[in-house]
């Protein structure tokens, strides 16, 4: 964005390097950048910072379009039995055909190894499906029936999901979002991420964030419930506006779970700042308490103000959050460590 503003935590990070540095059992430089820092985000999460670049599209074999977007991490090594590393990055192009891809590695800091056979999932699967692209994967462990189960959009009025044991080799499912199961005029219902999260008073057990477009072609974040996770409904109205955070855009949402409550957290569009955003909803998602920023993007490439669609593991303890860096369609998938 011109004329970004410096990093508003700079300060806080300058002040609290030696503790940072020390907590993590490494000696501060002086003259240097601290990687961590020790002041906390809004509702107590972790200050994330960039620590590098974990994939870059001109560097992969399977590169139809020259970008890459939404990536999710899973850690399977305590979950597969003979998995290619510790961690499963997934990932890909958006823009026509796409494909759903994967990378593994052994930390969350890199480096990761791209899966040779991408796409795992591509723009044809007959007899269920041939659209123009098909994006944005997130991958679930679902413990009840130990499988990873994958949500993604093809075309980017439909959510589909597709099942699989060992990560790779996945099996059709089904629908599960359409644009048609929300208010009319809808025109987007894309960029889904489940969690298992239990919803008592509507008989769920796992929660379902997007992000929704419609004739006035600004993007709001939606939600549903599941007791299977396969069969939806569907709140009518959006659990954050772009207008409760002054965005002309937001997307790419992810929840998070601390201190007995629960938390969206998505991305502004570049013009209205680029920042990660956070929102506490509670537990059973009654509020809408607008915390501000949770990550400030930099001006400083990759991010070069903008972060987006952010996905989150733990390694040794430490917290990482795995995300979009740069233009949206022209940058990478970076690592911030917490």
């Amino acid at each position: 964005m011109p004329g970004k503003r410096l990093d508003r935590r700079l300060f806080l990070r300058g002040t609290a390097a030696t503790g940072a540095a020390l907590a993590l059992g490494t000696s501060p430089t002086i003259g240097t950048s601290p990687a961590v820092a020790a002041a906390t985000a809004p509702g107590g999460f972790p200050n994330y910072a960039y620590v590098r670049t974990l994939l870059t599209p001109s560097r992969l074999a399977y590169n139809p379009t020259g970008e890459i977007i939404f990536p999710t991490i899973r850690g399977v090594y305590d979950k597969l039995s003979s998995p290619l590393g510790r961690y499963y990055l997934y990932y890909g192009p958006h823009d026509a055909p796409g494909g759903i891809c994967l990378a593994y590695g052994d930390s969350l800091e890199g480096p990761f190894t791209e899966y040779a056979a991408n796409p795992i999932v591509s723009r044809t699967w007959s007899p269920h499906y041939s659209v123009s692209h098909v994006a944005s994967p997130h991958v679930l462990w679902n413990a009840d029936v130990r499988e990873l189960w994958l949500y993604f959009h093809g075309e980017n009025i439909t959510t589909r999901l597709a099942r699989s044991a060992d990560g790779i080799h996945f099996t059709y499912d089904r629908t599960v979002l359409t644009t048609a199961m929300l208010p009319a005029g809808t025109t987007e219902a894309s960029y889904a991420r489940v969690f298992r999260h239990d919803l008592p008073s509507r008989g769920a057990r796992y929660v379902m964030v997007f992000m929704m477009n419609n004739t006035t072609n600004h993007r709001d974040i939606g939600w549903g419930w599941s007791a299977d996770g396969r069969t939806w409904t569907f709140s009518q109205q959006p659990l954050v506006r772009h207008t409760d955070v002054g965005a002309v855009n937001v997307g790419g949402p992810h929840l998070l779970h601390r201190n007995n409550s629960t938390y969206v957290v998505y991305n502004k569009d570049k013009e209205s700042g680029g920042d990660i955003m956070i929102t506490e909803v509670g537990n059973d998602f009654s509020l809408r308490n607008h915390l501000g920023v949770f990550y400030n993007s930099r001006s400083a490439a990759p991010e070069t103000g903008r972060a987006a669609a952010p996905s989150f593991g733990t390694d040794g303890g430490v917290p990482y959050m795995i995300y979009e860096a740069g233009e949206r369609l022209s940058g990478v998938i970076a690592v911030a460590r917490g």
